[in-house]
């Protein structure tokens, strides 16, 4: 099937119905039901396990529990660069910003402004900056880290659709991830700001921050958002390699950087492979 018909298709799949069905389904506690679900699904996909913190399938209570599990310590090492990979993963596409533009796949590219729900003057902050879009696949390690210390300041969740974010997909849907269902979240660092944002996709069930919890359902036409910047609030803060989120059921992330110094690791490359923690770029040559 060629990638523009499997998009095609994707226009008329009931996607909201089926991402509810699959909410619904994973968060059920089912016994033994979820455990033969469970044990499908590592087979399938070549779950490893043994990285896990609970390596028995049997003492998961729901699929979700399961999605979403913890690693053991020491799972996955940080190294030593200025920002780290925050996911398990592959590569989707990574480099420049052109202007306002970002590339998404061979005659697709979209707006920082409609990624980030519209706001031009957030959007401004990155003309000419740097992005990553990181894609999770259903066997990968789903929360996701902080590439560096920070603190976030923002937090928009922008209602959108639920297309499927796999590779074919993004070949074949123009600005997917800007109109997929998202949630944006603004960060001071060191270095200056930045957005890590999580994208939603067909059935995927909800996206979730350390901070707020479940941010989706309920799922709602108009956008939200939270500021984080006023005085009587503790402020949130993160550490370089702490959680701060999670995708229940895979999906995909995608950061934002400003104009500066910035270079990704040469090692770096669409389709590669990647790992939470190892080098994504350093404000010097990584090494």
């Amino acid at each position: 099937m060629s990638d523009r018909l499997a998009a095609l298709l994707q226009y008329f799949i009931p996607k909201l119905a089926l991402t509810a069905f699959a909410g619904y389904v994973a968060g059920r506690e089912r016994g033994w039901v979820t455990t033969e679900i469970i044990r499908r699904f590592v087979a399938r996909y070549q779950v490893n396990m043994d990285e896990a913190l609970e390596s028995d399938i049997a003492h998961y209570a729901t699929f979700n529990d399961f999605f979403t599990r913890a690693l053991k310590p020491g799972a996955r090492p940080l190294a030593a660069a200025d920002l780290i990979c925050p996911v398990d993963g592959a590569i989707s596409q990574f480099g420049a910003i052109e202007h306002d533009q970002i590339f998404q796949a061979k005659g697709h590219s979209y707006s920082t402004t409609a990624l980030v729900g519209g706001d031009a003057a957030l959007a401004a902050q990155y003309q000419d900056g740097s992005f990553a879009t990181l894609y999770l696949s259903p066997k990968d390690y789903h929360r996701v880290h902080m590439p560096c210390d920070g603190r976030l300041t923002r937090m928009i969740h922008v209602p959108g659709e639920l297309f499927s974010v796999n590779p074919r997909t993004a070949r074949g849907v123009p600005g997917l991830f800007a109109r997929n269902e998202r949630v944006v979240c603004v960060f001071e660092s060191a270095r200056g700001p930045f957005v890590l944002i999580l994208v939603g996709a067909t059935v995927v069930g909800s996206m979730a921050t350390v901070w707020h919890g479940v941010v989706n359902p309920p799922r709602v036409k108009d956008m939200r958002d939270w500021r984080y910047q006023d005085a009587q609030d503790a402020p949130v803060t993160l550490k370089r390699g702490e959680e701060m989120g999670r995708f229940l059921l895979g999906s995909t992330v995608v950061m934002l950087f400003p104009k500066g110094p910035l270079q990704f690791n040469p090692a770096w490359a669409p389709g590669r492979e990647i790992r939470l923690g190892e080098a994504m770029a350093s404000y010097s040559a990584v090494t």
